[in-house]
């Protein structure tokens, strides 16, 4: 999961359900303690930068957030409105209607989505030269070129489809009709101060970006490389008993995946159960990534952050297939253990009513094909009720609450101590997870969780009793833990890591 992606929660809740199980009572001798392999089969750029290296332009990936500064009015473009009609140059400062979401065509060529989610183009009904943000599909007279300054990359000027250049000609009128070169000076109404103000490095971003020529063996050396067959006899030689294999939707199209994803994920992920088998490892799927992105992050594949999943029952279907293929095909192999029909669903975008549609049709398509499965149902984040999928978990046998814990990504961690993190830990999180927790209920489970905080100066011995005090605490999780992840270029975030150098003691 991406770091970036947290800012919004302290816990993420999913449920589970098994069907052998009365009540989620299944047998206390055997504990998930499992590791994600995050960043393997769907993308996660902080995870592996290198992945991103050889992409041309990649300034410029799907989701690059761009603010435009006109050199002659002193003020940022901007969508009128949010979007709907006329671009203008008038304001003094960047936020939502001035920041222009990039759709990447090729490494020179671009779309330029705007707040509410309209292309910016040029106005056909007019002398073809107005700009404006109208359409809801983008077109050939949506297409731009952005050209850098090469000694000063921040300056720019952008080609219109109609060959021309834009220009700020006033504050409130922007037009696609300056021709010829430029000295790149202040007095040029073409020339224009650029800010990138975030983006995304997720899957979508790596396979559009490298295109469909270089794609395919870039992304076949990842899957082949970034997690092998040494890595689940690591996991099963040092007290681990499982992985969470965090999975994209267009696994289930393998060998022909929609553009641009390309063929090999599922190869990569037929190896795992493999391997898992021949180690005695157990097996979560966890459906990542679903199609048009459940919460708008880069570990969702989001194109540009838009947030898209569960709004229409064809959409939702299209899901359900991908958990009847995946159940389908590994239903016989005794590592499976249990299928997450998705992660980390983000209210208010998806509504609970869509997200419980979808559960009972994902559920229903496990048990088609497996009676032993534990199924797994996150509960949204966001603002919603960490109990809210309790209903309809107590009509499935077997259920299992899935926490995610980080003492990160909320302002009141940023300066707590070692003793007040571990001490938060013992007490906070023992709380919470108890409330999840009930004598005749559900489960629990750990399903992420890291031995990283914001502490800085912090000894090898100080992290060793972070650790230990996490999995004490979610040592007692009734259905067991999960770390994430396996690898990762950020070394506490690396379990292997962790263990090899003695930071962690399992």
């Amino acid at each position: 999961m991406a770091m970036n992606s947290r800012i919004l929660l302290l816990s993420i809740v999913a449920v589970v359900g098994v069907l052998p199980f009365s009540h989620g009572r299944a047998d206390p001798s055997f504990r998930v303690k499992a590791v994600n392999l995050g960043g393997w089969l769907v993308t996660e750029g902080w995870i592996k930068p290198s992945l991103f290296d050889g992409i041309p332009n990649k300034d410029f990936l799907d989701g690059t957030n761009l603010q435009f500064k006109s050199v002659t009015t002193g003020k940022y473009l901007c969508a009128e409105t949010g979007g709907g009609t006329i671009i203008v140059a008038n304001r003094t400062s960047a936020s939502g209607w001035e920041t222009f979401r990039l759709w990447r065509i090729n490494e020179t060529s671009f779309n330029f989505r705007v707040f509410n989610n309209q292309f910016v183009g040029l106005d056909s009904n007019g002398k073809g030269i107005d700009v404006v943000a109208v359409s809801s599909t983008p077109g050939n007279s949506e297409r731009f070129e952005i050209v850098r300054k090469s000694d000063d990359l921040s300056r720019v000027r952008i080609k219109a489809p109609n060959g021309f250049f834009l220009q700020a000609k006033t504050e409130e009128l922007v037009t696609a009709d300056f021709a010829g070169n430029s000295e790149w000076g202040d007095n040029d109404p073409s020339v224009f101060e650029m800010t990138i103000a975030g983006g995304l490095q997720g899957e979508f971003q790596v396979t559009n970006g490298y295109g469909p020529h270089r794609a395919p063996q870039i992304m076949r050396e990842h899957w082949d490389t970034f997690i092998v067959e040494d890595d689940f006899k690591f996991i099963s030689e040092n007290g681990l008993n499982a992985v969470r294999i965090p999975v994209g939707w267009w696994i289930a199209s393998d060998p022909t995946p929609p553009k641009p994803y390309v063929a090999g994920s599922l190869k990569a992920l037929d190896n795992a159960f493999l391997w898992a088998k021949k180690y005695g490892v157990k097996v979560i799927i966890d459906l990542h990534a679903a199609p048009e992105s459940q919460n708008g992050w880069e570990h969702s594949s989001s194109r540009d952050g838009s947030q898209e999943w569960g709004k229409t029952d064809e959409n939702i279907q299209q899901t359900v297939v991908v958990i009847d293929f995946l159940t389908a095909r590994y239903s016989e192999n005794p590592s499976l253990y249990a299928v997450e029909l998705i992660n980390e669903p983000l209210a208010p975008g998806v509504s609970l009513e869509s997200v419980t549609k979808y559960y009972k049709a994902g559920y229903e398509a496990v048990r088609k094909h497996s009676s032993k499965a534990y199924v797994v149902m996150s509960n949204r984040l966001g603002q919603s009720d960490a109990r809210e999928l309790f209903p309809l978990a107590s009509g499935m046998s077997g259920s299992v609450i899935d926490v995610h814990y980080y003492n990160l990504f909320e302002s009141g961690f940023y300066n707590l101590t070692v003793q007040e993190n571990i001490d938060y830990i013992n007490i906070n999180r023992t709380s919470a997870l108890n409330n999840v927790t009930t004598s005749n209920g559900p489960l629990t489970f750990v399903g992420e969780w890291v031995a990283e905080w914001r502490v800085t100066g912090a000894t090898k011995e100080d992290y060793q009793r972070y650790a230990k005090a996490q999995l004490d605490v979610y040592g007692r999780a009734t259905f067991g833990w999960a770390y994430w992840t396996l690898r990762n270029v950020n070394n506490h975030w690396s379990l292997e890591w962790m263990i090899k150098n003695g930071y962690i003691k399992l």
